[in-house]
Order: C-alpha cells, then structure tokens, then sequence
C-alpha cells in the first residue's frame, strides 16, 4: 500500500504533456483480439490497467511486444481461447469488453465478474441483452460471465440508457457479425469514436460513431498491418486544469484535443478562472477570486461525472455556495466525506451536494475511494496549508500516468510512500 505525501501552498506553473486516454485505451487494446496481424498501437498510457488488459492478452495468445514506454506491437492472430478466469481481471471494469472482442474469434468467453471503482450500481443489462439480440447466450455465475455463440447476426438494438461500455463492447461484436446491425441511443463519448477509428482502420466498417446512432456492417476478417495513435486523455487533461486553477496557477495543457474540454472550459470561465486555446493545448490562469457555480454530470457531451470529485475541490475554495448534482453514480459524492477532513463545508442530499466555499482547507489524512475522488482529495493537498496524506494510491495509479512527477514538474510538493 502507498500514500501520497504533499505539503501544500505551492502555485503550480509551467507545461504539462497530457497521456493517451484511459478509455480509449483500455477498448483498443480489446479491440485488437478481433485483428487477424500485428497492429502499432501508440500513446498507451503506463497505467495499471491497461498492464492488466495486455497481460491478460497475452495469456489468452497474443504476441505482446513493448517498443518503448507507451508504444506496442500487438499480433492476436494466435488467440483461439477465450478462456479468461484471471484473477487481475476481477480488479476492473473494462474486463466485459473481452466479450464483445472475442465472442465471434472463439466462439465462447468467460471472464470474472466486472470490478472496478465503487462509485455506485453499473449494471451490464444492457450488453447483455444486446448480446442476446445479436444471436449470443449469456450465463451469469457466483463468479463469471459466460457468454457462447456459434455466429452472430446483425439486429438493431435500443439501448434503455445511454452506456458508453455497452456502446462500445456491442460495437466491437458486431464487427464481425453477419449483416448489419444498429445501436440506437448509443453513448457519444470521444473514446468511442476512437474505438471505431480503430476498427474502421483495421477493416471494420462502422458509421456514425459520435452519434446516438452507429451502423456496423459486418466484415469477416480485420487484418491488421496499421499503427494507430489512441486520443489525448480527456479526463487527465480536466484534473490538470482543475489543479491549476485551485493553486492560482498558469499552466499550459499539452497534447489535447480543446473541443473534448468545452463543458470543464465553461464552467471554470463561470467560476472566473482564464482560458486560452490554440490547436493542441489549453492554458488555464486563476489570479481573480473563484466565484461559486452549479454543476450537473451528464453524458457526453455534457458535463463528465469523472471530473465531478475534481470540481467538488475547487467549490471548496470558491466565494459563495456551489451546487453539484451527479446524475450517473450514486456512490460518486462519497469523496465529500474526506474533504471534510480537511475543514470543507459541503451538506449531502441524494445525488446533490451543496458546497459552501471556504477559501482555505487544512491539511490531513485522507483516502481516495476511488480513482477520481483520489485526484480530487490530490489537489485538496496542493492547495491545503501544512501537510496532506492521501492513501489507497492504488486507485489513482489506475487512471493517471505518474501524476506526482508530472506535479511535482509543476511546482508541487508530492511525494510518493510505500509502506
């Protein structure tokens, strides 16, 4: 088990280059079991979950290879089994796309029930009942998913809510089917449209990927032979922003894409914060007084409940009282508790949380409950007087590629302990 050690007051300033996107990255690298040939995948974040998903592809038959930190040659034309009771798998969520990635290559797949942050009930309904429609059987266990299917056919499927795991599993299953199929209320998410980028580069043939409405006509082989790049990662790039703004910082944001950052961009100008952007970066410069705001989560592309928890930090700091309603994760307000800890003023109703700011938070020990909420209670830290510990480390090195050295680069004081 690891802590972050920080001792806040320091404005952070300076450049920082933004990492490939977690969830583009952890769909890709399923996506690439349906290649028949070596693909180049390149900006792969060093994370740990994407170490457990090649790992995992690996073990199933894939031909891994690291080129350097964040570029892989990846070859799945030998993977046969889709035999995949591996006990890592159980620590994330995106272990339910091996479904969607190697139902139609082996015929029957079997993975441990998704894991994941506990940020509240996410339910895989609706890719089990797009499987189905697809032609697929699913056996739900204590300790698995099984799902077997002698061949898919193409059907249109209405999602019931709007899911970005089951838009993007469902897609890569139809890939291969028979026919075409449609997805109807899909997520518009830009991880998404990645993933199809992917496959269409491959092979696939895929349509209207960043719409409510996808159409896949199935191929019967992707064969590989490309390199692809995986986009910016949205929410890592929020999280910088958010801490620049909180220590009354001047940092430019490299290596993003500008217009996936519009709902943080508007809500951090409402709060007095000031934006500048070209083609690839962002600057963000806080020298006013915060102002309070209200905030509603909502999928893309309105504002992302994984830059929520952030968000509630920054509140904190703000004159007057701030309101956020998370309308995606029930369990996504517990990191309330431990802001608290450091002297926040923040009252809980439901799924709302009524933020009044204080200007200042006192160092403490806290623990990240999950990965967002451990950014969040990260730049509580920078801007906290005296020191802050924040433990379960574990669940920030999920989703963010070194962030202490990447801080501390900025001017942080951050350190990282094992115990």
């Amino acid at each position: 088990m690891s802590q972050f050690i920080i001792n806040g007051g320091n404005r952070l300033s300076g450049e920082v280059e933004i990492s490939g996107a977690k969830n583009a990255a952890l769909g890709i690298l399923s996506a690439v079991l349906l290649v028949n040939g070596p693909c180049r995948i390149e900006n792969v974040p060093d994370i740990a979950d994407v170490k457990v998903i090649l790992n995992v592809a690996e073990k199933i038959g894939a031909i891994v290879e690291q080129i350097d930190k964040r570029t892989y040659n990846i070859n799945s034309a030998s993977v046969t089994s889709g035999y995949a009771m591996f006990s890592e798998l159980g620590n994330i969520r995106s272990s339910y796309y091996l479904l969607g990635a190697l139902i139609c290559k082996t015929k029957k797949v079997e993975i441990p029930l998704p894991g994941g942050c506990n940020i509240g009930a996410r339910p895989i309904d609706q890719h089990i009942k797009g499987f189905e429609a697809l032609g697929a059987k699913v056996h739900m266990g204590s300790d698995r998913m099984v799902l077997t299917a002698d061949k898919l056919t193409g059907t249109q499927i209405y999602m019931d809510v709007v899911t970005v795991g089951a838009t993007i599993n469902l897609m890569m299953a139809a890939v291969l089917a028979d026919g075409v199929t449609i997805l109807e209320n899909a997520a518009r998410e830009p991880h998404i449209v990645d993933v199809a980028n992917f496959l269409n580069m491959m092979g696939a043939n895929i349509k209207g990927a960043g719409t409510n409405r996808i159409r896949i006509t199935g191929v019967k082989e992707l064969t590989g032979g490309k390199s692809y790049s995986i986009i910016p990662d949205q929410i890592e790039a929020g999280t910088f922003m958010i801490a620049a703004a909180a220590t009354g910082g001047d940092v430019y944001v490299k290596n993003i894409i500008p217009e996936h950052m519009d709902p943080l961009c508007a809500k951090l100008i409402e709060m007095n914060v000031d934006i500048e952007q070209e083609d690839d970066w962002i600057r963000v410069v806080r020298n006013k007084e915060l102002l309070a705001t209200d905030i509603i989560t909502l999928p893309y592309p309105g504002f992302p409940t994984d830059l929520q928890p952030q968000m509630g930090t920054l509140m904190c700091l703000a004159k007057g009282e701030g309101k956020i309603t998370e309308t995606i994760f029930e369990n996504r307000l517990q990191y309330t508790d431990q802001l608290k800890k450091m002297k926040a003023k923040i009252r809980v109703d439901n799924n709302v949380a009524y933020i009044k700011g204080v200007g200042k938070l006192s160092g403490a020990t806290v623990k990240a409950t999950d990965l967002r909420a451990g950014a969040a209670l990260i730049i509580a830290g920078l801007v906290a007087s005296g020191q802050t510990r924040v433990q379960n480390v574990e669940y920030i090195d999920r989703g963010y590629e070194e962030i202490e050295v990447k801080l501390n680069k900025l001017g942080a004081d951050i350190v990282r302990e094992s115990k």
